[in-house]
């Protein structure tokens, strides 16, 4: 369960503010991942079922493998389930994770992997391959997993290069598909490579997707399922970024010499179940919206652009749905990740930097940016953006008059991408602390 949302001091912001808020508090508590675990999974004397797969567990050790931002809530949900039938776990996620006697905890690493990323990738590909071919192996895997859980394809890659690698992939403006097409290349645990230490054992994914819902195997870059064909190229990324000269020469040499591996036929179960996804935040923040007065509109194709391009979209698409209604209240809502490269050595990401953008767009506008009340809020539903503490941040028509009669030039602030200390100043950041979940960012512009 994620904490109320809490404001950075006073703002002085209109009602539409409000609004904004509790449209996207609604939205995180539709996607909790603790709730959606628990839900998924019952056991009846020994009939375990997860999603719509039943299994006789009479007799059978069940193994825990969690992954990604969701982790520890995900691995409390069935918990509550199972309790004491899971007779090992393995949980990597963030640092808070509460330790428990049959469970090897790690703090992973995010947005960059750390030493801790490694330890449980070792520690749990020496648990599937020692496991019981009667047993159940039970994923819980999310979001934010690529960098808290890995383990290099070489001994050569040292952690100092996963790091490195990571760093650009993340700052470079690719997809996430994109990223980690390359991420899967130098990891012997990505894109189906873990699921391979065990090959005979019966293994279950449940999954809290941060990605597109036909791309749900790239959440944690995939660890226990393998891509599509027709992924992206490793090698065609890294030349359409300009990263040959850049990355570390053990990443490129593990991109050179890739290759298909077949691994070794699996014979033992396998299904996988989404529970969660950026579709549950839209559509939980679409109902409250509605409930409220608004008349909303689903973008579902503003999702994945040009962080420039994509505010563009949400301001005319907008303003376009506010012309339609006559001034009614409107509420525009999108989703997905926009593609945000990093300028400045400032403080923020994503989300910071949409709501700035679309400030500065509105405000540049004589009519609709000075004359209507509107609001826009970019959030990410896992309560970090970027390198920042904040969720994302709130503005409305009177934000850049406030950050000038402060002094504060917006224009500097982008250019350094330090949005996060523009919006401190103003006191309208979004602060939830970790929430325990991660299906991606909700974005709202409300007009009325």
């Amino acid at each position: 369960m994620v904490a109320p949302i809490a404001a950075n001091g006073k703002n002085g912001m209109t009602s539409l503010d409000a609004c904004a808020r509790e449209i996207f508090f609604s939205a995180l508590q539709a996607v909790d991942a603790r709730a959606a675990t628990r839900r998924a999974v019952s056991l009846n004397n020994s009939l375990l079922r997860v999603g719509d797969t039943a299994i006789d567990s009479a007799g059978r050790p069940v193994y825990l493998v969690a992954i990604g931002k969701a982790a520890g809530a995900m691995t409390a949900g069935l918990a509550e389930v199972l309790g004491d039938r899971i007779a090992k776990g393995i949980v990597c996620g963030p640092a808070h994770e509460e330790p428990h006697p049959n469970w090897a905890i790690f703090a992973g690493g995010h947005p960059l992997p750390t030493a801790d990323s490694i330890a449980a990738a070792r520690e749990t590909v020496r648990l599937l391959a020692d496991a019981e071919r009667n047993a159940l192996i039970v994923f819980l895997i999310s979001g934010g997993g690529s960098a808290m859980f890995e383990l290099p394809v070489d001994e050569s890659i040292t952690l100092a290069d996963l790091r490195e690698a990571n760093r650009q992939l993340v700052s470079c403006g690719a997809s996430i598909a994109e990223i980690n097409a390359v991420r899967r290349v130098f990891s012997a645990v990505k894109g189906g490579k873990l699921a391979a230490s065990a090959p005979h054992t019966d293994q279950i994914t449940l999954i809290v997707s941060d990605t597109n819902p036909d791309d749900v195997k790239s959440v944690a870059s995939g660890p226990t399922l393998e891509p599509d064909a027709g992924t992206a190229d490793a090698r065609e990324v890294v030349q359409r970024y300009g990263l040959g000269d850049s990355l570390p020469q053990s990443i490129l040499k593990a991109i050179a010499q890739s290759q298909v591996k077949e691994d070794a036929a699996a014979t033992g179960l396998r299904a996988h179940y989404v529970l969660l996804d950026n579709r549950t935040a839209l559509e939980a923040a679409a109902a409250e919206a509605r409930s409220r007065g608004f008349i909303v509109e689903l973008a579902s194709d503003i999702k994945e652009q040009e962080i420039g391009v994509g505010c563009e979209l949400l301001i005319a698409r907008a303003l376009t749905l506010s012309n339609q209604n006559k001034g009614k209240p409107v509420c525009l809502i999108s989703g997905g990740e926009f593609s945000c490269p990093v300028r400045g050595s400032g403080v923020g990401g994503r989300n910071l930097e949409t709501v700035l953008r679309c400030a500065m767009k509105m405000d540049e506008m004589p009519g609709a940016g000075k004359t209507q009340h509107w609001a826009v809020l970019s959030a990410g539903t896992d309560g970090v953006d970027g390198n920042s503490k904040a969720a994302g941040a709130l503005a409305d028509e009177t934000t850049i008059a406030r950050a000038k009669r402060r002094g504060l030039e917006s224009s500097d602030f982008l250019e350094r991408s330090d949005a996060f200390h523009l919006f401190e100043q103003l006191g309208n950041l979004i602060v939830t602390g970790p929430t325990g979940t991660n299906v991606r960012d909700v974005r709202l512009v409300l007009v009325g």
